[in-house]
């Protein structure tokens, strides 16, 4: 048998930040799927492991959630996105209904 499609779009795991400062775990959470802190390259900055980041992603189309992303450095809780394309996942935290938004890429480490 084939993969189903939901297979080929599964975001759960854990993925490593374009930066290499951190990993998050994404494991589902009810009907959503949800992010947690799981390796910090500083552990001394305003961000801790174990701490939830993005929450109730739900499906928004072919690999696209769309749900709340928190932002440890400021504080703040924005509208949240995720792309996933292949083994490449693009996250974006949005302000101002949209017209403000921040994106970080991720690829799979496990």
């Amino acid at each position: 048998m084939g993969a189903t499609p939901a297979m080929a779009q599964d975001v759960t795991g854990t993925w490593l930040r374009d930066t290499g400062a951190s990993r998050v775990r994404f494991a589902k959470c009810g009907e959503a799927v949800c992010g947690t802190i799981a390796w910090l390259k500083d552990p001394n900055g305003p961000a801790k492991v174990g701490q939830r980041i993005f929450y109730d992603m739900k499906p928004a189309g072919a690999g696209k959630w769309s749900g709340s992303a928190f932002n440890p450095e400021d504080g703040k809780t924005y509208s949240g996105t995720m792309t996933l394309a292949g083994e490449a996942l693009t996250t974006s935290g949005c302000v101002l209904g949209g017209l403000i938004c921040r994106s970080v890429k991720w690829s799979r480490a496990n």
